[in-house]
């Protein structure tokens, strides 16, 4: 077998000097100009997206060898693809003898991969197979061994993949820490596991990644106002009081945040869908065997979550979405709906349609997160305005340290603790010159 292509470490750029001015959470403080600057943008592409776990694909999207998704880590280009051994690889999307693409599909099942440029051809693993006009390379002493497309390390977490292009990060596992407790909420709470219905949505935004990255890192807060017409359209009445919820926490753990409540169906019920609303009240007993009755109650509840940097998915709603960032001051969104492999095919349909009335782009809620996340970005453009103190100080002082509950927990929803812990992990990247320089945080802020 042909030895895998690695990619060359990259050189750290120096952190730029201004970053404790213009981001300061124990102050509760930052500046907006950190949604606008292209050079910090520049530092994100390299200690950020060419370094941390980012989520490229869904096992269910490759179900048999050949299988493969483009997608992209950061804005570098990459196929996501199933291997004869069942195994999956990541490999850069561009071929190593001119750069061009050697995969122009968004999906499919290949063989290989051929560009089109000078006629390079790989296989599904990656290796050069073959060139045109082969006798001339070999008259140059060209070791084929040597140029097959470049890889990035992959790994896997209940259905997840996830790649890194960092050869000193973490383990995935230590990535995700006590936050894999909260994810096995979505993923593992029926035995057969889960699977995406439908194909990806795409959409564009003129909006910084962050803004709609911490938005689901615990931002509940803006619901009950930017969304209050949308939800009676839906509902018929008012959406409940997320200050009146008895149970109520947000957790976060090194960037990645979960704010959540119990309340079993709070976010489904907004979909309008009776039969999802049922299917909750089945699968909770279920869910119970497996994850304990206080998880078992999480399943469509008032909630949303963000794996730090770009990964956030929203319970009930069942959508997962992936902030791919495009300059400083846009980002390309890609949306899935995630369901149980053994739910029956009438609520996975009604799910996949109620994501497309509710966070799609015509969607009744995602038009309205989109015209905030737009204006909150553009705003950042003035000169003075870039440096007003934007502030993130709710919740101070609410930190539970008596609780079980894995990671960081603090009380409430209404709380930016998980902003806090997104922005403080997003400076720590960006001032580290390697992963181990990285500060593993419990709970404390800079």
């Amino acid at each position: 077998m042909d030895k895998p292509t690695t990619l060359k470490a990259i050189e750290p750029t120096p952190p730029l000097a201004d970053l404790d001015r213009l981001c300061d959470m124990r102050e509760g403080r930052m500046a907006g100009k950190i949604f606008w600057d292209a050079q910090i943008y520049e530092q994100e592409l390299e200690k950020i997206f060419a370094r941390c776990w980012l989520f490229v694909a869904h096992e269910s999207q490759l179900p048999e060898p050949g299988d493969y998704v483009a997608t992209t880590m950061g804005e570098d280009e990459v196929l996501v693809v199933r291997q004869k051994d069942r195994s999956i690889k990541v490999l850069i999307n561009a071929c190593p003898h001119r750069g061009n693409k050697v995969c122009f599909a968004e999906a499919g099942n290949a063989r290989g991969f051929i560009c089109n440029y000078h006629g390079w051809s790989f296989g599904t693993d990656g290796a050069l197979r073959g060139m045109h006009e082969s006798g001339i390379y070999e008259q140059s002493h060209f070791d084929k061994s040597r140029q097959g497309l470049r890889e990035a390390r992959v790994d896997n977490y209940k259905g997840l993949v996830f790649a890194t292009f960092a050869a000193d990060a973490p383990s995935l596992a230590e990535y995700l820490g006590p936050m894999a407790w909260y994810l096995d909420v979505l993923l593992d709470n029926d035995e057969g596991g889960t699977e995406f219905v439908g194909g990806c949505i795409r959409s564009t935004y003129e909006c910084n990644w962050k803004i709609a990255a911490e938005n689901f890192v615990g931002d509940i807060l803006h619901a009950g106002w930017t969304h209050d017409s949308a939800a009676r359209a839906m509902l018929g009445g008012a959406v409940a009081k997320v200050s009146d919820f008895p149970e109520s926490w947000s957790v976060n753990w090194n960037g990645h945040g979960y704010e959540f409540t119990r309340d079993l169906v709070g976010n489904a019920a907004v979909l309008g869908e009776s039969a999802i609303n049922k299917y909750l009240h089945l699968q909770a007993p279920k869910a119970a065997e497996r994850l304990g009755e206080f998880r078992s109650r999480m399943l469509g509840a008032v909630s949303s979550f963000t794996v730090f940097p770009n990964f956030s998915f929203l319970p009930g709603q069942n959508t997962v979405r992936v902030w791919q960032p495009r300059g400083p001051n846009r980002i390309e969104l890609y949306t899935w709906v995630i369901v149980n492999k053994n739910a029956p095919q009438e609520v996975k349909d009604k799910w996949r349609r109620g994501a497309m009335m509710t966070f799609s782009p015509t969607g009744v809620f995602e038009m309205d997160d989109g015209e905030n996340w737009e204006y909150c970005t553009r705003t950042s453009r003035g000169k003075v305005t870039r440096y007003q103190d934007l502030y993130v100080g709710l919740g101070m002082d609410t930190r539970i340290t008596d609780t079980e509950l894995p990671g960081n927990v603090f009380k409430g929803q209404l709380n930016e603790a998980n902003a806090r812990a997104f922005y403080q992990r997003w400076k720590d990247l960006l001032q580290s010159a390697s992963w181990a320089e990285v500060p593993d945080r419990n709970g404390t802020l800079s």
